[in-house]
């Protein structure tokens, strides 16, 4: 099954279009995703990258997986961040709009005047590229990237699809999310008989080291219920992980355990920095997580977002606090 056949004609058009720009582009492909990388980053730069590899394409994958990633790596295929672009190359950027080079990770793009392809599926990107495919209607960038695939007619194997698996199966909260479409689940059958290593996937994720525990616990001592409980925050610091010898990866998949908590329409994760923080967001149930950081200078999904502000928790509190009560008032005026 190939883009055409479940896709708009704009949607099949600008695939095209991506697969006809890295086709005809002759210099390296330096595939660049956003900081932090997560599943769906990862895996489609992995994915994208070890099926033009296959037919002899000269590809750069700058990127540093988190440590709960790197399983699916293998060595060599993803390289240091580079600290400038190697002549005639093409910079094809995944999962985040490449008019945020503040975001994008990997080689200086803000400075790179080459031909620039983007892959997305964030609403907020402002879609200038070279050659683009944005669609938020899609729960992953991962699908995106896999009708590239066909469109250019790369072959097939388990160690392409696996990787693309893992993108569409983090970023849909393991198909739990109210993003999955029918479109998702044809991806994923298409995966699956590709030889996509799906229960591997899933067992490998849901190994966490001793130290995920420990700091937890004390994450769990900062718990707050607000609003009702409809509100969930905790917050971690530097403090936190030198007691338990834990590290900010640790941290990354707590959200997603308090948005668990029964009633929750809304949890926020604090990483406290000092002088800095970064909010991760989970939101359900007619709440946007994405209007919430956006108030605060971030962005993301409807379901999952986030922002970074420069500022102290203590000033940062009172801004996301009346940044929730808007959009909880919101929320219950479309419920009205």
């Amino acid at each position: 099954m190939t883009a055409s056949n479940t896709s708009s004609g704009t949607y099949v058009a600008d695939v095209q279009a991506v697969a006809d720009a890295i086709s005809g582009h002759a210099g390296p492909l330096v595939l660049l995703s956003h900081e932090n990388p997560d599943g769906d980053a990862l895996g489609s730069v992995l994915g994208l990258a070890r099926a033009l590899r296959s037919v002899g394409r000269d590809v750069i994958a700058p990127m540093t997986p988190p440590r709960y990633l790197t399983f699916v790596t293998r060595p060599g295929e993803v390289q240091p961040p580079l600290d400038a672009f190697p002549a005639r190359a093409m910079a094809v950027v995944l999962d985040v709009d490449n008019n945020d080079p503040v975001r994008v990770a990997g080689a200086p793009l803000g400075t790179f005047d080459g031909p620039v392809v983007n892959i997305d599926h964030h609403g907020t990107n402002l879609r200038r590229a070279t050659a683009g495919v944005v669609d938020p209607a899609r729960p992953a960038t991962a699908m995106m990237v896999a009708d590239v695939i066909d469109a250019l007619g790369l072959p097939w194997t388990a160690d392409v699809a696996t990787p693309l698996m893992l993108g569409l199966n983090t970023d849909t909260g393991s198909f739990r999310f109210s993003s999955v479409t029918p479109e998702t689940f044809g991806c994923a059958g298409r995966l699956l008989a590709h030889g996509a290593r799906l229960a591997w996937l899933n067992d490998e994720l849901g190994q966490h080291p001793h130290s995920y525990y420990t700091l937890l616990r004390e994450v769990l001592g900062t718990l707050e219920f607000q609003h009702g409980g409809r509100v969930v925050l905790a917050r971690v610091d530097d403090a936190m992980l030198a007691r338990t010898g834990a590290t900010w990866e640790d941290v990354e998949s707590y959200v997603s355990l308090l948005r668990s908590a029964e009633g929750a329409q809304l949890a926020v994760m604090v990483k406290d920095f000092g002088e800095r923080v970064k909010l991760s967001l989970r939101s359900r149930r007619g709440v946007s997580a994405q209007n919430v950081a956006l108030a605060l200078g971030g962005g993301g999904h409807v379901a999952a977002a986030g922002a970074s502000v420069a500022e102290p928790w203590t000033a940062v509190r009172e801004r996301l606090d009346a940044a929730i009560r808007t959009e909880l008032d919101r929320a219950d005026g479309a419920e009205g």
